[in-house]
């Protein structure tokens, strides 16, 4: 894996945290707070999930899609790309790349099956037309590496393998994707601390192996920490505090 990602567009375009947190100037003008850019961006991690789960895909389409949503908009502007439009037309596009391809035309009738709302309903050319826009806001680079990829063997050689903690770490890695995590991290990072809580709330010692890593830990337990500032703050992403925010758009 290791080999491939460091060679590969998705390890060139890596992020600062910075320039992850920089909210568009045309966003700006509207009052999009940052606090708002990461409600919005979480709410259509959420909807890309809701609508993988009617059109029945993998969770690898989930998590390509989210990347690419999230990588979207370290580039442009909601105002522009509106992101009741972007979540689909991600899905889309990365249910193509992850050859598990989804017709536009059953993504229309989900979506309009899910959400009442007028402004989240948009027709197969909308979606059509926004799928070219995001194929060149992200420069055509479609790969994506995902710390799933890591996960099962990195576990298999910590000896912790066993379907408890199987469960909890796959679980932890898909709840990273409410985050920008993997527009700044490599994904085996990702997964060595979606490890490390696990361990750490199943009681298990894993020091030695860490050790044996070499990997830098402190690079390991500040992700760690940010993916639990995420649950700490989780109950605070009120469905009242993400429709507001979407209303400045």
């Amino acid at each position: 894996m290791a080999a491939n990602f460091w060679a590969s567009s998705h390890y060139k375009h890596l992020l600062d945290q910075e320039e992850v947190d920089m909210v568009n100037p045309l966003d700006k003008e509207k009052g999009v707070t940052l606090e708002d850019f990461k409600l919005i961006k979480m709410h259509m991690s959420n909807y890309i999930l809701k609508l993988a789960q009617q059109v029945k895909v993998r969770q690898r389409v989930v998590a390509t899609a989210v990347t690419y949503m999230r990588r979207v908009y370290s580039r442009k502007s909601m105002t522009e790309y509106d992101p009741r439009l972007v979540a689909p037309a991600c899905l889309y596009l990365a249910s193509k790349a992850e050859e598990s391809t989804v017709q536009a035309r059953l993504l229309v009738f989900y979506i309009k099956k899910l959400y009442a709302d007028d402004k989240y309903r948009y027709e197969i050319k909308d979606i059509l037309e926004m799928e070219m826009k995001i194929l060149e806001a992200l420069n055509y680079y479609l790969v994506v590496f995902h710390p799933y990829r890591s996960l099962s063997g990195l576990l298999q050689d910590a000896g912790l393998n066993d379907l408890s903690m199987t469960q909890l770490t796959w679980g932890l890695v898909n709840d990273t994707y409410k985050m920008d995590l993997m527009l700044v991290h490599p994904p085996h990072q990702i997964a060595l601390a979606c490890i490390y809580i696990a361990s750490v709330l199943r009681e298990k010692d894993t020091t030695v192996w860490y050790e044996e890593l070499r990997v830098d830990m402190n690079v390991i337990k500040n992700i760690s920490m940010e993916i639990l500032d995420f649950y700490e703050n989780n109950r605070m992403f009120t469905d009242e505090r993400i429709n507001a925010a979407l209303q400045k758009l």
